[in-house]
């Protein structure tokens, strides 16, 4: 096996798991996960897409972040509970799907020389976490589900029922 190939798993199971059972969460997107707040399923789904874009488009490839201007809302203060405060909820999934897509098509692309790479977009100072294209796809994977327990939390929270995927 190629470690290519064990990214691409890696990603495609973070993606299987975090997006199980949220378009369920479409009436409940903005319920907090705690009664002291928290980062509800559509603040979470939406900054997963932000931070994918800034990840694997911005430091990955030198390029930039395709969802830059969500920025502000996704990576920014507190999440609120004000669905007008958001992008739509089937907007931000399918943001969130396409984001995974298209990193997923990159991999394809890829040889271990690629993965092993600098990142060209790094930020200074991050090179342990970002520095080369395979570190920036490990943490795009990892970062789902990193923000899955929140997700589970709020589905709680909601009344709706358990992740088990």
């Amino acid at each position: 096996m190629q470690s290519r190939d064990l990214i691409r798993e890696n990603l495609e199971r973070s993606r299987d798991l975090v997006l199980a059972k949220v378009e369920d969460m479409r009436d409940h997107a903005t319920v907090f996960p705690t009664p002291h707040g928290g980062a509800h399923t559509l603040w979470v789904l939406g900054h997963l897409a932000y931070i994918e874009g800034l990840v694997v488009d911005a430091f990955a490839r030198g390029g930039v972040n395709p969802l830059a201007d969500w920025e502000p809302v996704f990576d920014g203060p507190e999440p609120c509970d004000d669905p007008s405060a958001y992008p739509p909820f089937d907007e931000v999934v399918a943001r969130c799907r396409e984001r995974r897509d298209a990193t997923l098509a990159w991999i394809d692309t890829l040889d271990e020389d690629d993965l092993d790479g600098a990142a060209p977009g790094a930020p200074d100072g991050w090179e342990a976490m970002f520095g080369t294209v395979r570190r920036c796809l490990q943490f795009v994977a990892d970062h789902g589900l990193m923000h899955r327990g929140q997700l589970a939390d709020a589905r709680r929270a909601a009344g709706v029922g358990r992740m088990w995927a």
